[in-house]
């Protein structure tokens, strides 16, 4: 339902701390800062989060703007559909998107994945995030999370190779998945990727920097190489070809639950792998991606259980299985 009426906006910045802290190669934090928008018609309301992120230029601040600017237009009736063209990809897109389909859904009496024209949405396996450390501490979490069916693991730092093989000793039956966000590079690829290959690890991202990957299509790849860093929205897709095996899908970098839903479609025809990601943040950001994941072969959607606490109806975790929201929480 895209019906075009006056929409009142409401934001807000939410800070959310990390259990202990979140660190890859690009640093650490220890609080998840996101911002909420809120759509109104007079009867209902619909939410969406986004998480601003550095690496693509967003800030708080950049983002809220972003959002504020489109109050005038959400007023004078702008749509979903319309939102698409009036705004790039990005956080701030995404929460406005997510918001509009949690108020349609809640206009029309039913979820949103009939609005999407899709099935309803299953439990699916999530990984769990394993901080860049050192080799000793990071074996240590490692070894708490053992019993869970996938792992992904923060590399990105001089000293990966005996980083690995210490989490592969402390989970010798889990699933690991690797995540250097581009830091390494030509030097270090090869001997990398073989210690990942050694481990058994079953995909790695992103291993070089965005626009410097290109040596990924010119030397033999033991393992399958996911793109994220370097896959934003459905125009990035096809130079991809080549270089990556997989590619990582995620609401705050597409600009929200629309333009993900047709990236997914356009990574399965162009011949890639579906990975399925989330930044860290509270499950109001994660719920909108549970109809994404559904065709993934990867899902890392773990950010809630980073927080030291979630919001209310949060999204339900049952060992490495997450459930798909209620509608109290979205859609």
């Amino acid at each position: 339902m895209d019906v075009a009426k006056p929409l009142t906006l409401s934001l807000a910045v939410e800070r959310w701390p990390i259990a202990g802290s979140f660190t890859i190669s690009r640093g650490a934090k220890t609080e998840a800062v996101v911002v909420v928008a809120e759509l109104a018609d007079g009867r209902r309301r619909g939410r969406g989060e986004c998480v601003p992120y550095s690496r693509y230029a967003e800030s708080i601040a950049s983002v809220s703007a972003q959002i504020e600017a489109m109050r005038a237009h959400l007023s004078g009736g702008l749509t979903r559909d319309a939102l698409q063209r009036a705004m790039p990809p990005g956080a701030a897109r995404n929460a406005l998107d997510c918001a509009f389909w949690d108020l349609d859904a809640k206009r029309a009496g039913r979820p949103v994945h009939e609005l999407a024209g899709l099935p309803a949405p299953q439990p699916v396996t999530t990984a769990y995030t394993i901080s860049l450390a050192s080799p000793a501490d990071m074996a240590k979490a490692t070894a708490k999370a053992a019993g869970r069916a996938l792992l992904k693991i923060k590399l990105g730092a001089p000293g990966d190779p005996e980083r690995i093989a210490a989490v592969r000793a402390a989970a010798p039956a889990t699933a690991l998945i690797v995540d250097a966000n581009e830091g390494w590079d030509e030097d270090n690829l090869t001997a990398n990727l073989a210690a990942c290959a050694k481990a058994g690890v079953v995909l790695v991202e992103q291993p070089l920097p965005e626009g410097s990957d290109g040596a990924l299509a010119r030397i033999k790849r033991p393992i399958p190489v996911c793109a994220d860093e370097s896959a934003h929205d459905l125009t990035s897709l096809p130079a991809l070809a080549g270089r990556y095996d997989a590619v990582n899908v995620k609401l705050d970098k597409a600009g929200g639950l629309t333009e993900a839903l047709k990236m997914a479609a356009e990574v399965e025809r162009l011949g890639f792998t579906l990975m399925l990601g989330s930044m860290v943040a509270t499950s109001l950001s994660v719920a909108p991606a549970m109809l994404v994941a559904q065709k993934a072969r990867f899902v890392d959607l773990d950010g809630p259980l980073l927080l030291a606490g979630d919001r209310p109806n949060g999204l339900v975790y049952r060992d490495s299985l997450v459930y798909p929201p209620t509608p109290a929480l979205w859609g």
